[in-house]
């Protein structure tokens, strides 16, 4: 009987080299940016007890549909993370950290959705949270780490839509505003959104439905209905924004749909991506969140970035190639069984080189073939003159480097790589 051939789930997508060196690279690329400015590290479960997740609240009933939950051995309620806030605020509920806590995270994220480009069931996000400050100028920072991190990953064509959604109370006087504009045009609204208005109106603010688009295009806007306290916030966010010279575009229909949300909320939105995978970064203000994972009264704001988005908005505007090798040399070893590549390579590496090599006894050719494959710039040859003579063969393997090769002492290989490996990385910068 055939053995089953399996593949990987429906939703999901295995990241092989050499695209996943891309991965690591942006990786590397976000945690030196946040942690620039004082972010740490969070590793957190991939799964929490189902009430970090599942909340009572203003459109939780798209998270709870899309989650994937289940009963554990022990018969706890048990849920994959579908975002990385809830376990951020309930480690920081449990831990009890110094406040302001700045934290970074980088995860897979698990939510049961249509599948389509650059949305995953399972797919992942990098992101960060501050816990215990209520100063305006922190979201400002943390909308402007968002921006370094786009900029640093080569993105100029993005657009900061930003808006406010003041406080618990303010949300609540406007929440009847809008539920009565909305009710007096529900026969205009897309049918998928005229059961919202009664439960949830805020969220039709947020369809991408165009039909329901027109209508709230001329909704009454959240800011026309802030407190004092509302408007000062929101006022000095805009104004540190300007004085960091970070445009943005006010959206009042940039609305976060649970109740745990105040004050400000932003998204990142690249202009040469379709609204499939519009968003590339987005965050907010979420001042009641710590008290609903049963903390203090605790001020929080972060955002969450997915990678898969990102990665289709770098290939839009055609930044962010990755890496070009594995390795910066390759070791080709023809003598006749003395165990060349196996000694070198690991001399190089010892040094600080990125190489690999050959096994199983290939040919010159194989071993070429190999080394053009890895990436590698440089091929470093030996053979039995070589051996003999104590020297090696450094050939260039990409046409930018030219045609010649040197003969080069044993006693002088790493210095020599490591000048031409210093050369090519001025060159690519």
């Amino acid at each position: 009987m055939a053995r089953a051939r399996f593949q990987a789930p429906k939703g999901t997508q295995d990241i092989l080299p050499p695209a996943s060196a891309r991965w690591e690279q942006l990786l590397a690329t976000y945690a030196t940016v946040v942690e620039r400015a004082g972010y740490g590290l969070v590793q957190s479960p991939l799964f929490e007890d189902l009430g970090v997740f599942q909340r009572e609240s203003e459109g939780a009933d798209a998270v709870r549909k899309e989650m994937y939950d289940f009963d554990d051995k022990g018969g706890r309620r048990i849920a994959l993370r579908p975002e990385g806030t809830a376990s951020i605020v309930r480690a920081f509920v449990q831990h009890q950290p110094a406040s302001p806590w700045k934290v970074w995270y980088a995860t897979p994220a698990f939510r049961y959705e249509n599948v389509q480009a650059g949305r995953y069931r399972q797919h992942h996000q990098v992101g960060l949270e501050v816990l215990g400050s209520a100063d305006p100028d922190v979201d400002v920072e943390v909308i402007a780490l968002g921006c370094e991190f786009l900029q640093a990953l080569g993105l100029r064509k993005v657009e900061l839509l930003l808006n406010t959604m003041g406080t618990a109370d303010d949300r609540l006087r406007y929440v009847e505003v809008l539920r009565e504009f909305l009710s007096d045009r529900i026969g205009e609204l897309a049918e998928d959104d005229r059961e919202k208005v009664e439960r949830h109106p805020m969220r039709v603010l947020d369809s991408k439905r165009t039909q329901t688009k027109q209508v709230t295009a001329s909704a009454p806007a959240i800011a026309d209905h802030l407190s004092p306290e509302s408007q000062e916030h929101f006022e000095r966010v805009k104004e540190g924004l300007a004085a960091l010279r970070i445009p943005y575009v006010l959206e009042p229909r940039l609305v976060r749909g649970f109740d745990y949300y105040t004050h400000t909320t932003f998204e990142f939105v690249p202009s040469m991506v379709e609204n499939a995978q519009a968003t590339i970064l987005g965050g907010g203000r979420y001042d009641g969140l710590v008290e609903e994972l049963g903390g203090p009264p605790t001020p929080g704001i972060g955002f969450g970035s997915g990678i898969e988005r990102l990665l289709i908005a770098c290939d839009a505007e055609g930044v962010f190639p990755g890496p070009q090798g594995r390795v910066d040399v390759f070791v080709v070893d023809v003598t006749d069984g003395n165990h060349v590549a196996r000694d070198l390579t690991a001399q190089l590496r010892a040094a600080g080189i990125r190489c690999d090599r050959a096994f199983d006894g290939k040919g010159m050719r194989a071993q070429m073939k190999a080394a053009d494959r890895s990436g590698a710039s440089h091929a470093v040859i030996v053979g039995d003159q070589e051996l003999a003579d104590d020297t090696a063969t450094v050939r260039p393997l990409r046409a930018e480097f030219g045609e010649h090769q040197d003969a080069v002492a044993r006693a002088d290989l790493v210095a020599h790589l490591s000048a031409l490996i210093d050369h090519t990385a001025k060159d690519q910068t």
